[in-house]
């Protein structure tokens, strides 16, 4: 296959040429256009001084370690960008995408911690998955209409509303309305085909001078840059502020997603030296077998074992709807309401199954029985079919605050609940000769069992009831020096699991077929301490202590991975799982100026009871269980400057530890040497750079990102080779026209130096190489996007 940055030479050429006009005029545009920030739906992002490392930093008062980036930063990358993206250059944030638009989403651990143990807000409201915890940064909200991202390294703020979150968190607040009336279109043309359409138009105050609202919408899509396929995305942002005054106000957002995305496959090093670096799904379906009544027969394997691209899909539609009440009830006294309700639907994964006729259940007697999928007359053949697993998720909920001011002390006192309903079941469609599916959302022409009702590989409905007390007094002390902050917070999680009668994974899979129900409630208390104390109107020390925890997913109680069975007709978890726990401390220094903004911390935490698959010697099988401590200790220094003389420079630098603590068991009496061990997807070293030149009207810009190596498994037998990326972007701010204003035309160059390089897709894979007792895992990477070019026109009206 030629390489991707070879698809649109033309494009390409027209592209560089104008990233070398820009270069030559050489300097950035300081100013961000971008709408002001949003009051953060959880009033936790303090921003007391002037922005400075080009939006990378802001100078930061809280008590704990959190890093923030703004507006200004978020307009100069690509418009396509995901929320990980906006995080790439901050110290001990590990992110890759999965290409260079970020359209296809990507993973992030921090500090060790996966993307599951870190909490996810947006405008306060949680969005990591109900049931596993999973983040999915492509779907939630344009970056046009994105003000801030943060990320709070070690403590999970308090009154976040988060049951899953070892690690921390990180939130992203979304851009108020304009306080005029404007119409603004952007439109990104780049490689690959791809291409970005943006439209927004803010009403001005109306109503008194009160109210305002924006309405978004968006459409992008881009090729794959490897193996044949897309990402199509279509996406609208509504906004809407009523403000009776400062103090007493409703803000309201409604995202709304819906994306259909080829996957990229992933590899690992045998396919890599096999198949070379842009190998991926096939392009053509093998087909069916001809018909054959009253014979067994199977269709043909895919060739090279690998799946028909248009059967690995990921489609994919959300919304997020909340609103912030706040209200002013008496001189000292806050309350504020937050409302929400999330929606989800869609499928994943590869859909391509070789189904066994005579494997459909009959739920009246539990037994199997046929379906002649071929239509040849038996049922006694093996089909290739369209079969994925389907996740349905409604989930309202809301929290409840008050902030009251006494003397020197500001209490804040609330309580947060949501009810989660996770519906996921397993159907499937039949598939025409050439390989496609006829409904890739799996909603319509679904196969039936004979007595009509629809054939499941799983069916389980998961209501996780959450809530969560949370009280934080933050006093000031010595005029104002220090700070002392004693928070804690309560949060409970019920999981209510109901196993339908289904199929499971195969005809053989234990207790699939009967329905069952199973609830276990987890919970505990999670104090929190900071302290802030200011040596000089410029220089401060901080340090935070607190306790975090992330509660099992909900396929613990499923048969399908060994944790669960019937036992005399009653469902009985072979092996207990414990909700990780986690103890972080933060200490660092700060030196903030007008000139200039510094921040280094250093960190320990202290993670127990780590939720991962192994053996569990009391149910002799290989389950998701609790497998022990890890300790995670490093630093982290960032550093920026507000422009001097057209110069604007930000460097981050972070080492994380990540060890082991105990070795794994593998089976009876069988254990892999992993006490000691760095944890994978942990690269001990991360290094961010940028550096800007800037005047009035345009700017020119460097990235580069370091990543050292990092492990691959459990047993550090598989190296990842460290690697650096370098991005350049650059924009230019047109004169006003009588019927225009703030024409800007940006350029965005990813992989400038087209370095390849690999990351692990996962962070639990235990040895690649065989031990005694043990047989070898396979290691399977997502690659690095070569280099690409897009460039970007926005004119306001």
């Amino acid at each position: 296959m030629q390489s991707a940055v070879k698809h649109n030479p033309k494009l390409r050429l027209s592209l560089v040429a104008l990233a070398c006009q820009m270069v030559c005029m050489g300097a950035a545009f300081a100013q961000s256009d971008a709408a002001p920030a949003a009051k953060p739906a959880t009033e936790t992002v303090t921003i007391t001084g002037r922005k400075v490392g080009m939006g990378l930093m802001v100078q930061e008062d809280v008590p704990k370690a959190r890093s923030t980036v703004t507006a200004e930063e978020l307009a100069k990358q690509r418009p396509t960008g995901n929320a990980y993206d906006a995080l790439a250059l901050l110290p001990a944030v590990n992110t890759y995408s999965y290409d260079s638009t970020g359209l296809f989403g990507g993973g992030l651990t921090l500090r060790g911690f996966n993307s599951d143990q870190i909490g996810a807000t947006i405008n306060g409201v949680p969005v990591n998955d109900s049931g596993n915890f999973a983040v999915f940064p492509q779907e939630y909200v344009d970056q046009e209409n994105t003000c801030t991202t943060f990320v709070t390294q070690g403590s999970t703020d308090v009154d976040s509303p988060q049951v899953g979150a070892t690690g921390g968190n990180f939130g992203i607040t979304t851009c108020e309305p304009e306080d005029k009336q404007r119409f603004r279109v952007a439109q990104t043309l780049g490689e690959l085909s791809m291409f970005k359409t943006y439209l927004r138009y803010d009403t001005g105050r109306f109503w008194n001078n009160k109210a305002k609202v924006f309405v978004s919408v968006s459409q992008a899509k881009s090729d794959k840059w490897k193996g044949a396929g897309e990402a199509n995305r279509k996406h609208m942002d509504i906004g809407f502020n009523y403000d009776w005054d400062r103090f007493n106000y409703i803000h309201g957002t409604v995202l709304y997603n819906r994306a259909v995305n080829n996957n990229f496959s992933t590899f690992n090093l045998a396919d890599l030296a096999k198949n070379g670096y842009y190998y991926d799904y096939t392009t053509s379906f093998i087909g069916h077998a001809p018909a054959s009544p009253g014979k067994a027969v199977s269709d043909p394997a895919q060739n090279n074992a690998d799946s028909f691209y248009k059967l690995a899909l990921n489609p994919f539609e959300n919304v997020i709807a909340s609103a912030t009440a706040k209200f002013r009830i008496g001189e000292n006294t806050d309350i504020k309401f937050l409302p929400y309700f999330w929606y989800g639907y869609g499928t994943g994964g590869v859909q391509q199954k070789l189904q066994q006729e005579n494997a459909f259940l009959n739920p009246a007697t539990g037994k199997f029985v046929g379906v002649d999928l071929n239509g040849d007359g038996d049922t006694l053949d093996k089909v290739w079919v369209y079969s994925g697993s389907i996740t349905r998720t409604q989930r309202p909920g809301a929290s409840v605050s008050v902030t009251h001011n006494w003397n020197n002390h500001q209490i804040l006192a609330g309580f947060w609940y949501e009810r989660a309903t996770h519906k996921q079941t397993g159907p499937m469609e039949k598939i025409g000769a050439n390989g496609e599916p006829s409904d890739v959302w799996l909603r319509d022409n679904l196969v039936t069992r004979p007595d009509g009702s629809l054939y499941e590989s799983r069916d389980w409905k998961s209501i996780s009831t959450a809530f969560q007390g949370f009280v934080q007094d933050t006093a000031t002390f010595i005029d104002d020096k220090l700070t002392v902050n004693v928070g804690l917070r309560t949060p409970h999680v019920k999981r209510d699991f109901t196993n339908y009668a289904n199929e499971g994974n195969s005809q053989t899979a234990p207790n699939s077929g009967i329905t069952y129900n199973y609830q276990k409630t987890y919970s505990t208390l999670l104090p929190q301490l900071g302290l802030r104390y200011r040596i000089t109107n410029d220089d401060q020390l901080f340090a935070s202590l607190a306790k975090n925890m992330k509660a099992p997913p909900n396929f613990v109680y499923s048969t399908t991975n060994g944790n669960l069975s019937l036992i005399n007709n009653l469902p009985t978890l072979l092996g207990d799982v414990r909700q990780e726990t986690s103890m972080n401390l933060d200490m660092g220094y700060r030196h903030q100026t007008t000139a200039i903004t510094t921040q280094a911390t250093i960190f320990f935490s202290d993670f127990k009871d780590r939720q991962a698959t192994a053996f569990d010697p009391n149910s002799q099988t290989s389950t998701l269980t609790n497998v022990g401590k890890v300790k995670n200790k490093g630093f982290e220094v960032e550093a920026g400057n507000t422009p001097v003389n057209g110069w604007s420079f930000y460097a981050s630098l972070g080492y994380s530890s990540s060890e082991i603590q105990e070795n794994l068991q593998a089976g009876k009496g069988i254990y892999l040497p992993t006490k000691g061990n760095q944890f994978p997807l942990t690269p001990k070293w991360k290094g961010g750079l940028s550096a800007s030149y800037e005047t009035n009207s345009w700017y020119t810009r460097l990235k580069a990102k370091v990543t050292s190596n990092q492990q691959a498994t459990l047993a550090n037998d598989e190296l990842v080779p460290g690697y650096t990326t370098v991005d350049f972007d650059a924009g230019y701010q047109f004169p006003s026209g009588e019927f225009f204003k703030n024409p800007k035309l940006t350029l965005n160059v990813s992989n400038l130096l087209d370095r390849q390089y690999r990351n692990p897709s996962s962070q639990s894979v235990t040895n690649a190489t065989a031990y005694p007792g043990v047989t070898a895992k396979g290691v399977f990477y997502y690659l690095g996007a070569p280099r690409f070019v897009s460039a970007t026109l926005r004119v306001d009206f």
